[in-house]
């Protein structure tokens, strides 16, 4: 069996379940590496604030990867030890474009732990947003010459299309883009990718490529799944994340997780 020292685990579609609670069996699990020494790490486009909740009740002490690999935060320090933001006369640009391509698209912004955004639609949620309120609600030029650390459009899915292709034809070569809902489409810098950060953390513990095991279900895990020395690809996961995966396990309300985690971690 590989040997595994470190695994980053997606929250939403994988660590949690479809009602976004966590499971007994999945914690459990997590509890049994944890006391084998090999660290866990939470890899998603969440921002700090919405993973603490989770990292405190799994008892972690790792880093977190936020925004897609964005930003990472040290949590038992509260503070981030890598931001690589847009900057700003491209974000500028970017929601100049999104607003043309769709006048009633929704922009926020997420700088570093707080969020600003000029218009709510609860038709069009993200994680964030069920359980946290925006930081400020209005006109978004004010934050136009502050780095941003992830941008978010969200508009129907029936509309995003034309959202999606105005970015990739016109912003493509300067950004990444990361997809995670139909409804919603992240803007990050460019490079910026969880396999980056997960790399990063990886080298900060010491840990190589091949000791990793990487857990994803959406196009935005696909790299980390490539980049770790085993890529475990849950049953709901999207096709291109499945592709990516060396192997596939149950989906998140079979407790994927657990299975993943006892079989390939603990040789269970």
């Amino acid at each position: 069996m590989r040997q595994i020292d470190l695994v980053a685990i997606d929250i939403d579609g994988t660590l949690l379940r479809s009602d976004k609670t966590l499971s007994l069996r999945v914690a459990r699990a997590i509890d049994k590496v944890r006391e084998k020494g090999v660290k866990v790490v939470l890899a998603s486009a969440r921002p700090p604030r919405s993973v603490n909740e989770i990292h405190t009740r799994l008892k972690l002490d790792t880093y977190q990867i936020n925004y897609n690999g964005a930003l990472i935060y040290d949590t038992p320090r509260r503070r981030h030890v890598f931001h690589q933001p847009l900057v700003p006369a491209l974000t500028q640009k970017i929601i100049k474009a999104a607003r043309k391509a769709d006048p009633q698209v929704v922009v926020s912004m997420e700088i570093l732990d707080k969020w600003y955004t000029d218009h709510v639609d609860e038709k069009l949620p993200t994680e964030t947003s069920r359980h946290f309120a925006p930081d400020f609600v209005g006109p978004l030029e004010a934050f136009w010459h502050v780095p941003v650390t992830k941008l978010m459009l969200l508009t129907p899915p029936e509309r995003m299309v034309k959202i999606r292709k105005a970015m990739e034809s016109k912003f493509l070569d300067q950004v990444a883009l990361a997809i995670s809902d139909e409804h919603l489409l992240q803007v990050i810098a460019r490079g910026v990718d969880k396999s980056a950060a997960l790399a990063r953390v990886a080298t900060e513990y010491g840990i190589s490529a091949d000791r990793v095991m990487a857990i994803g279900d959406a196009p935005n895990d696909a790299g980390m799944l490539r980049w770790a020395g085993l890529g475990v690809a849950m049953g709901n996961a999207w096709k291109v994340t499945q592709d990516a995966a060396d192997v596939t396990v149950p989906t998140n309300d079979e407790d994927g997780v657990a299975f993943a985690l006892r079989r390939y971690v603990l040789g269970l």
